[in-house]
């Protein structure tokens, strides 16, 4: 039986253990690694968003949409629907890995939508760069 996730230090276990996989992706990975450039305290604002989106709180600051669409700015709008969809292939097969329950399901869920979410925005972003 997996562990349910039920604290930070198991947000924190998942965030980490999932940016490794990230990092090492050959077809993603370099968004990440050529981006990123403090890791651990990156690491840490990753683990307050997704604790604050699973167990409230306001601890997470941040603006997840303009970073995802400076990064697109960046590698030339070269973000596609299918770097999304590898970024949640790798977030659920880490969370099966060491994780079940319903708040591990629910971050696959919320997850999802973000994904969905931050896509479309960089979209319109590009959009409205264009005019």
């Amino acid at each position: 039986m997996k562990k349910k996730i039920e604290n930070r230090d198991d947000i924190a276990l998942l965030v980490h253990t999932f940016y490794d996989a990230i990092r090492q992706n050959e077809e993603i990975g370099f968004y990440f690694n050529e981006t990123i450039t403090n890791w651990p305290e990156h690491l840490e604002k990753l683990i307050d968003f997704w604790e604050m989106n699973l167990f409230g709180g306001r601890k997470y600051t941040g603006n997840p949409i303009e970073a995802h669409n400076q990064v697109d700015e960046k590698f030339d709008h070269s973000i596609t629907p299918e770097t999304f969809g590898i970024w949640l292939n790798i977030w659920f097969a880490t969370i099966d890995r060491l994780f079940e329950g319903e708040n591990a399901d629910t971050l696959k869920r919320r997850a999802r939508k973000m994904n969905t979410m931050l896509y479309l925005n960089i979209f319109q972003n590009r959009n409205s760069n264009k005019a």
